[in-house]
């Protein structure tokens, strides 16, 4: 039997969770939901309803994404992607990201729903996390150094999603390391991997393994 794995492509969480687990080769049964359509088995699993939920063999539940990344690199982590020895790092990094950028994050990319203020002072206030990010991509291929950590993959996806909100803005921004960062991962065979589209997941449905093997 293999892990199930509910995810939904597109979003940010269950992004850095397949590109954890495509790296790590860690093999799961994927079901890709929709949002407002979740499955009986995922909300029994997990009530919370978010994504990725992972069912183990054993049971027991990870419905976090970095649980889920770091069970993936637990298993397989060639690159050394955990870097244990720059952890404090990687876990300020992580916890700026999933906290204040993420939430200045939402009020810019859905700014009419929060009309206190205006999508370009969302955005500044989403520029404080770039500009710290820039400074490290100043004088290093990546957020820790000359190799990709577990840093790199939790925030790239969320930096992807604030490129687009307005990619002209954001291409003539002052973050040529980060631009350059981002458009490395964009064009890596990682994140097309676990970009592919699979068909919303149905009970009865034939098994999908991911990652492809």
């Amino acid at each position: 039997m293999l892990p199930i794995l509910y995810s939904f492509r597109r979003c940010p969480y269950a992004i850095r969770a397949r590109m954890a687990m495509q790296y790590a080769g860690t093999t799961a049964e994927l079901r890709e939901i929709v949002f407002r359509n979740k499955p009986a088995g995922m909300l029994e699993a997990s009530p919370k309803g978010t994504v990725p939920t992972m069912i183990l063999n054993d049971g027991s539940v990870l419905d976090e994404s970095e649980d889920v990344m770091r069970w993936a690199l637990a298993q397989h982590d060639p690159a050394q992607w955990l870097k244990p020895e720059e952890e404090q790092a990687i876990r300020e990094l992580v916890d700026e990201n999933d906290g204040s950028f993420k939430t200045s994050l939402d009020r810019y990319k859905y700014a009419d729903r929060y009309p206190e203020f205006s999508r370009e002072t969302y955005r500044a206030r989403c520029e404080v996390f770039l500009a710290r990010l820039e400074q490290r991509l100043q004088t290093s291929a990546y957020l820790l150094g000359e190799s990709i950590s577990i840093a790199d993959i939790a925030i790239f996806p969320f930096i992807r999603q604030f490129a687009f909100v307005d990619k002209a803005w954001f291409d003539q921004a002052p973050y040529p390391h980060l631009q350059r960062w981002l458009e490395a991962f964009l064009a890596s065979d990682l994140f097309t991997a676990v970009m592919l589209k699979y068909p919303v997941w149905q009970a009865g449905d034939d098994v999908t393994v991911f990652p492809n093997q």
